[in-house]
């Protein structure tokens, strides 16, 4: 009786220690979270909070604010300059994120191989992703330039640019804007793509090669499936960075000409900074809050069906 006794009691004692380790291990990892946590509770999420309330009043720094309720929303719907930035942010992020995604993951598979100064041109288009976009964006404003930009020149040579130059142009300025926003992040993604290239196991080439398979049924059987998970990451990034698009826009063509570049976030600084509208620009940018939300969970929903493990 006693041996059975003390048999059952084994494995009650050795689920209560691995509780314990669960729950000393957990309590490690909050401690170790604990400042990045506290960090961002004080620079994010209470400013977060701070500007939802704003966003129900009135606020303009010159008189009290007053509680409005959903007016500053109920004015959005009718803004035509929120309208026109709601277009020009979708417009940004439609193409930039495809086009930067596109690039990274041609540059990854490029540089996945053996070739010379491979080491070099990994660091070549990497090193923007480590600068300041704001001096990225006053470098490109000047190689834009009509008048000394070397780009510029160039491209007027074979008739690309007009006269008054893309940062003028209405109809160029919002691509030259892409270009840098391009430019600026597509070394990012593609570490991340060569990271999830290299993850994948080699026996599945070579499997395939052995079945005859060549380089375009290897992409399209194995490697585009298998970097899904990369692929999701990757583009609720792209996503995000683009519809908060603001360093480059305020540099090269500030929200112009003629509001053609003016994003969500150009006119919140504004609608907040220079007509000193704060509860108004508090709803712009919770607007913008909600668009990220929705698109980032759409992509979510989207990408989580085409989740692998290997």
């Amino acid at each position: 009786m006693t041996t059975s006794v003390t048999t059952a009691a084994k494995p009650v004692a050795r689920r209560t220690r691995a509780g314990s380790a669960r729950r000393r291990q957990a309590r490690a990892a909050w401690l170790f979270m604990l400042p990045t946590l506290v960090v961002l509770g004080v620079f994010v999420v209470w400013p977060m909070l701070q500007a939802l309330y704003l966003s129900f009043t009135d606020y303009q720094v010159f008189a009290p604010a007053r509680w409005i309720g959903l007016g500053n929303y109920q004015k959005l719907l009718s803004d035509p300059a929120f309208g026109n930035a709601l277009v020009n942010t979708l417009y940004y992020a439609a193409v930039t994120t495809p086009v930067s995604v596109a690039l990274a993951l041609g540059l990854a598979l490029m540089l996945n191989r053996p070739m010379p100064l491979r080491g070099f041109v990994r660091t070549a288009v990497f090193v923007p992703v480590v600068i300041s976009l704001a001096i990225v964006a006053i470098a490109w404003s000047f190689l834009l330039d009509p008048d000394i930009g070397l780009l510029s020149y160039w491209l007027s040579k074979v008739g690309i640019v007009s006269g008054q130059g893309w940062l003028r142009d209405p109809s160029l300025a919002m691509p030259a804007v892409m270009l840098v926003g391009i430019w600026k992040n597509v070394g990012f993604y593609m570490v991340m793509y060569l990271a999830g290239l290299q993850s994948i196991p080699t026996a599945l080439y070579e499997a395939a090669r052995v079945d005859g398979a060549g380089a375009w049924p290897q992409f399209r059987r194995i490697t585009w499936p298998l970097l899904a998970n990369q692929t999701m990451l990757i583009v609720i990034l792209a996503a995000i960075s683009t519809l908060q698009a603001f360093d480059q826009i305020f540099v090269m063509t500030h929200g112009g000409p003629f509001f053609r570049t003016e994003t969500l976030v150009m006119m919140t600084y504004r609608v907040g900074f220079k007509e000193f509208q704060f509860g108004y620009a508090a709803a712009v940018s919770w607007a913008l809050v909600l668009l990220i939300f929705v698109l980032s969970m759409l992509q979510t929903a989207y990408f989580r069906k085409r989740a692998v493990t290997y």
